[in-house]
């Protein structure tokens, strides 16, 4: 904008300032709270979206107002205002149970209740040298390294202009898609009971047997009814 200076926010719009024709014409009974609502107000052709919230006046300023409390220019050049040095706060260092530990040991006590007598008569608390860690046991780092942040791998754009990311998902589909067509084809195979089995290779044929009585297996093919050899050809000479 020319001069620098911001453009005015846009306020709501109210009924005054609808035109006949325009996109929040209203028809009938219509009211201002009809153009504050955001999900009923149209956005104007050209023009940026208008703010529904009620805003104050151009004379208004935003922020908060701080009073002066240090007397300005005047008092500055007056006197100096010092900082006071802040005094380094003491560390309460952690208690030395082993030595403690020790000290109860020796002195005899054997119970937990003696224990806690014997913590609270010597307080021994660990040493400055002992408590810090880069003392106790300093990190070992490898003269050869770099410090910072490791510098982002360049992007590949052949690969990305190949399409070759694309050509992998794809191969992999494929690939999956004939791993659960076999899988599928495996559970679909019906399995072979002994009735498919004797169909491709059936039994031999047994000869068919007879059952007779055991007591007549000795008599032979044919039961001799016969009181003897003479009434027995004598029957086959009639019967011809």
């Amino acid at each position: 904008m020319a001069g620098g200076g911001a453009a005015p926010p846009r306020r709501p719009l109210t009924l005054a300032e609808v035109e006949p024709g325009s996109e929040n014409e209203r028809l009938g009974v219509a009211r201002d709270s009809m153009l504050c609502n955001p999900l009923i107000l149209k956005a104007e052709l050209g023009k940026p979206q208008r703010n529904c919230n009620t805003l104050p006046g151009f004379d208004f300023s935003y922020g908060l107002y701080v009073h002066r409390t240090d007397g300005g220019v005047p008092e500055a050049i007056g006197h100096w205002n010092t900082v006071k040095p802040r005094t380094a706060s003491v560390q309460k260092m952690p208690r030395d149970f082993i030595t403690m530990n020790c000290g109860a040991l020796k002195a005899g006590y054997t119970t937990a209740r003696e224990f806690n007598l014997y913590y609270k008569a010597k307080d021994i608390r660990r040493k400055d040298d002992e408590y810090s860690r880069f003392k106790r046991c300093p990190p070992k780092i490898p003269a050869d390294v770099t410090y910072g942040v490791t510098a982002r791998p360049c992007t590949p754009f052949f690969d990305l202009l190949q399409h070759k990311y694309k050509e992998l998902w794809m191969e992999q589909q494929r690939a999956l898609t004939a791993a659960q067509r076999a899988e599928k084809k495996k559970k679909d195979k019906a399995r072979e009971t002994r009735t498919t089995f004797l169909r491709k290779q059936p039994l031999p044929a047994k000869e068919e047997s007879f059952w007779h009585l055991p007591h007549l297996e000795k008599v032979g093919p044919h039961l001799s009814t016969f009181p003897d050899r003479d009434a027995r050809k004598k029957a086959f000479s009639a019967s011809r």
